[in-house]
C-alpha cells in the first residue's frame, strides 16, 4: 500500500505591492511636450550610471558594477530620458548627439 504524504506548503510571497508604484506611474504619465523640459530631463539623468567606477589601491583594481538599477524607478527614468530625446529629434528636429554616451 503506498501512502500519499502531503509535504508542507511553503507560504506564498507577498502579492507585489509596490511602494514606489505611485512614483512610477507619475514618471510614465509625464508627457514631453516642452523644448525646455526635454534638454532638462537629457541633463538631469545620464546616459550611463555615473556609480560605476574602477579603483585602484596599491596595484589593485577593484570594480564597482552599475548600482543604478538598485534605484526602484531606475526604468522609469530611462524611458522619460529616452522620450525626451525623440521629442527633441523628431519634434523640434534637434541634434541629440552631445546627450549621447
Amino acid at each position: 500500500m503506498i501512502s500519499h504524504h502531503s509535504s508542507p506548503s511553503l507560504p506564498k510571497p507577498p502579492t507585489g505591492f509596490d511602494i514606489f508604484a505611485p512614483l512610477k506611474h507619475w514618471i510614465d504619465g509625464l508627457e514631453v511636450s516642452d523644448r525646455s523640459f526635454a534638454h532638462l530631463v537629457c541633463k538631469v539623468i545620464p546616459c550611463c550610471c555615473p556609480f560605476e567606477r574602477t579603483l585602484t589601491f596599491f596595484g589593485r583594481s577593484f570594480h564597482i558594477p552599475p548600482l543604478c538599477k538598485l534605484n526602484p524607478v531606475y526604468n522609469e527614468l530611462v524611458s522619460l530620458r529616452f522620450r525626451s530625446l525623440a521629442y527633441l529629434t523628431d519634434i523640434c528636429c534637434e541634434d541629440v548627439s552631445h546627450y549621447l554616451c
